[in-house]
């Protein structure tokens, strides 16, 4: 293998290869993949990492419905404020019964009458 090969992890903390010999070090076709891959509507935007604390349950649940959309962790948060800054439901009905069952399966029983009034165990 020629060039660097780099690991990614993923959510499913499966370990991506990536080797850099097999993207063509030709500009134009790599010009090509670019617009080929742009997608009428995407908007591009800079995410920043965080050092976000959650209660461990809580983030259990998360991880647990953001792996059965397929979607990151950044992702499934990014669209929940998104419709809620809009007022809008961020769930469907079939949703919200896999949260229900992922919140057994992970013994989350915390409620909205929860909110700002948790404290460190």
């Amino acid at each position: 293998m020629n060039g660097k090969v780099y690991l990614t992890p993923t959510f499913n903390l499966k370990i991506n290869v990536i080797n850099t010999s097999d993207i063509k070090s030709n500009k134009k076709e790599r010009l090509k993949m670019t617009k080929k891959s742009a997608t009428p509507g995407i908007k591009k935007v800079q995410r920043v990492q965080t050092g976000v604390r959650l209660e461990k349950r809580l983030l259990k649940v998360l991880k647990g419905l953001a792996e059965y959309h397929d979607l990151t962790l950044g992702d499934l948060l990014e669209g929940i404020v998104l419709y809620s800054f809009e007022g809008k439901v961020p769930f469907s009905e079939e949703n919200l019964e896999r949260i229900k069952d992922l919140k057994k399966i992970y013994d989350l029983d915390l409620t909205s009458e929860d909110s700002h009034k948790l404290t460190e165990s």
